[in-house]
């Protein structure tokens, strides 16, 4: 099975279909990340899986103050066990930067989403999946595409607004992802001892996340032409969104400096599209055609980092740590570069590396992942 999202190569085809009706954001005289706006219960076929509803809460933004925010929630049939169903919290791959994109609380949802859903559903755990900021249910922006804390912070302070609605939720929780959702994954479980002690975490499963590419990006000027893989549209395209989010959140970067006139028409006119029409915005250009000279200052390098490097150290729950050694999207030396950083950083992981593409899953990593279920519901749960 593949992960939809992440650096996908593939060249989407077709309009991404926007099924939902979203809300333009009004300014709030007081909001606290986690609060519910809204829930709206959902149909028992919405998405093809029963017990749904669509949750509108605030979180914490960029800059710290509250954001309105969407995501879905399930909860599985029958009674709760004792002490509150557990909560596992789906991270999603890439899928644009405007609203809308999100996926999860469209209609039908995405098809990989949906099975991960249901997978959980099974095992006895509630979901929750964040549409991650600028990407739900109201217009704030073009999403902080790959900026780690908004990732987290979506994600955390939604298990926060569910738990809110639905008493039966326990404070037991954990986190998957894949690819963007796979470095969302790890960025909320790095987050979540200090933003949530409230909460009772208990691991993060992360598929070929993105990683690294902090170290690389800077690297990029205007001769990439000239480098072997980094050419093809996807590359370029999902670099254009990363200076989009970096130019939202860090405005003194001045990132409009590094462009060229073809780069600053790309990132002006993406930041409300979905990953189908980004796609086809940036086909024909390379990533050297859209700057005008090397991403190697202090200044670039810092606020890149902050932005989007994943933690190697700090975490306080087991990881999953599951990759692909044939995948090229997220490329797989630097999976093994995040798996020599974590045994440096004596992190508690364990991995399980397979050989197929950008985010399959193997029957080994689908035993790893009930294994790793097993264990949080062989703990009991904390109400």
């Amino acid at each position: 099975m593949r992960w939809r999202g992440g650096w996908a190569r593939m060249v989407v085809a077709g309009a991404v279909a926007v099924s939902a009706v979203w809300t333009v954001a009004a300014p709030a005289d007081a909001a606290v990340p986690g609060n519910v706006i809204d829930v709206v219960p959902q149909a028992a076929s919405w998405r093809g899986v029963p017990g749904g509803s669509i949750v509108d809460y605030w979180m914490t933004g960029s800059d710290g103050a509250p954001r309105r925010a969407s995501g879905a929630l399930f909860v599985p049939s029958g009674r709760a066990p004792v002490g509150g169903w557990p909560i596992m919290a789906y991270d999603h791959g890439t899928s644009g930067l405007g609203a809308g994109c999100g996926g999860q609380t469209t209609a039908p949802g995405q098809r990989v989403d949906n099975q991960i859903v249901k997978y959980f559903l099974a095992k006895g755990f509630a979901v929750v999946a964040p549409d991650y900021l600028g990407l739900g249910r109201f217009h704030t922006g073009p999403h902080p595409y790959l900026e780690l804390n908004t990732e987290a912070t979506a994600t955390i302070d939604l298990v926060r607004a569910a738990r809110a609605t639905h008493p039966a939720l326990s404070r037991t929780w954990a986190v998957i992802g894949g690819s963007q959702g796979g470095q969302a994954a790890l960025g909320t479980a790095h987050l979540q001892h200090g933003y949530a002690p409230d909460l009772d975490f208990r691991g993060t499963i992360t598929v070929d996340p993105e990683s690294d590419l902090e170290a690389l990006l800077p690297a990029a000027g205007p001769w990439v032409p000239d480098i072997r893989g980094l050419t093809d549209t996807a590359t370029t395209a999902f670099i254009a969104m990363i200076l989009t989010g970096l130019r939202e959140t860090h405005p003194r970067v001045d990132v409009d400096s590094y462009l060229t006139p073809r780069g600053r028409d790309l990132v002006d006119g993406i930041g409300d599209l979905c990953l189908g029409a980004i796609m086809r915005r940036a086909a024909g250009a390379t990533v050297g055609d859209l700057l005008s000279r090397q991403l190697t200052t202090d200044t670039f390098s810092t606020a890149l980092t902050s932005y989007m490097a994943v933690p190697t150290s700090g975490y306080d729950a087991p990881i999953l740590l599951l990759t692909n050694a044939a995948d090229t999207t997220v490329p797989s030396p630097l999976h093994a570069a995040l798996i020599a950083q974590f045994v440096a950083a004596d992190v508690d992981f364990h991995t399980v590396v397979g050989h197929g593409s950008h985010c399959e899953l193997s029957p080994q990593m689908w035993s790893a992942i009930s294994d790793f279920a097993a264990r949080i519901k062989s703990t009991p749960t904390r109400p």
